[in-house]
């Protein structure tokens, strides 16, 4: 019998997927627009609890149109988390502007908001002027240390765009993440707590910057029956079909967070007793979704000694992120830091978080593990 193969994070949908996407397809809705697009933009309002809510193609078509919204433009800089995906950076460079990467801190591996201040201070003293945008993200679905941040934020008049793309159902201080800033961004990629397959989505309780957003994810057409452009605009609509599938995972968002906690859990409890073993904390204010269990090793080299073990046992491990101020593609950009994410990088690893993880699954994965200490 063929061995089973374990992902890192799989998709995992639900039994009432194909009637939500047979409906859509059977009421010939196929583009990017109709029913199922307003449907999901209003439920994740509900979900969010915020008054506006659009769809895009992609978690990063969020961030480039948030930040649109926001006015970024070319010449700007913008203050970015280093320790994150690409995808986090790559819209400010979409602006013509420029990344201004900060380090983390211990206490959630996020954004650090004393070097925030000292990074936006050092700015204005070497270029003359602030940085038009902050972008925090919610690493692994930890939440930063919001109430700090939105501080500096508003210290400097400079708006924060929640980047929880990995952070849907993550909490601070009881509220869903990315609701506390300017604008939020979520991400239905195929390997997210909740998936359509791709899209994304900007959300905020200011009307202005949403509507803006959408007129320019739909090309930045004109209201009148011809095509009119008077600026140029992007294609970042959702598909109506994908929509279809995001709905029918929303639904049980809950399930799929309790879940993912629950997989952390057992990785906690079966692995925290092994000396040199920590894993991402989770304040007491904070509820992460645990969208990845993420686990550091105090060794330098014992993480991929495990990974590479694993993968001889198809299971499928990945380092932590390699932050951005490390990245080829952002060399010389400005950085402030203080070793945090590079250490967390060279010492890290991201375990199999799917929810469809059963518990022998997990025993597999965990007595994979402990070989390598033995």
């Amino acid at each position: 019998m063929a061995r089973k193969k374990i992902y890192l994070s799989p998709p995992h949908l639900t039994e009432d997927a194909l009637s939500f996407v047979n409906d859509a397809i059977q009421s010939n809705w196929i583009a990017p627009v109709g029913p199922d697009v307003d449907a999901f933009e209003k439920e994740l309002a509900t979900v969010l609890k915020v008054d506006h809510v659009i769809t895009t193609n992609s978690g990063t078509s969020a961030i480039h149109l948030g930040l649109l919204a926001l006015g970024v433009s070319k010449g700007d800089e913008v203050v970015c988390s280093t320790f994150t995906f690409c995808a986090s950076a790559n819209p400010v460079v979409y602006c013509g502007a420029f990344p201004v990467f900060v380090d983390s801190e211990l206490t959630t591996w996020n954004m650090d908001p004393d070097l925030l201040r000292h990074a936006i201070e050092d700015r204005i003293r070497k270029t003359g002027r602030k940085p038009k945008a902050i972008i925090v993200v919610h690493l692994y679905g930890m939440p930063a240390q919001l109430n700090r941040i939105l501080e500096v934020g508003r210290l400097y008049d400079i708006p924060v765009l929640e980047d929880s793309a990995e952070a849907l159902g993550s909490l601070y201080n009881a509220q869903q993440v990315g609701t506390f800033g300017d604008v939020g961004v979520l991400s239905f990629n195929g390997n997210k707590i909740v998936t359509a397959s791709s899209g994304g989505a900007l959300f905020s309780s200011k009307k202005d910057l949403i509507e803006r957003a959408r007129y320019l994810r739909q090309e930045a057409r004109e209201s009148v029956t011809w095509y009119e452009h008077k600026e140029v605009g992007f294609n970042y609509r959702l598909s109506n079909i994908l929509a279809a599938l995001g709905r029918s995972q929303l639904k049980i968002l809950n399930d799929r967070v309790l879940k993912r906690r629950a997989v952390f859990s057992f990785y906690e409890r079966e692995l925290s007793s092994i000396p040199g073993v920590e894993f991402q904390p989770e304040p007491d204010n904070m509820r992460s979704n645990r969208w990845l269990s993420a686990v550091v090793f105090e060794h330098p080299g014992v993480a991929e000694k495990i990974r590479r073990s694993l993968a001889d046992e198809d299971v499928e491990c990945r380092p932590l992120w390699k932050p951005m101020h490390l990245q080829p593609a952002f060399a010389g950009c400005p950085f402030y830091g203080n070793g945090i994410s590079d250490d967390l990088f060279k010492r890290g690893l991201c375990l199999p978080s799917g929810s469809d993880l059963e518990e022998s699954d997990l025993r597999r994965i965990v007595l994979g593990m402990i070989k390598v200490f033995a």
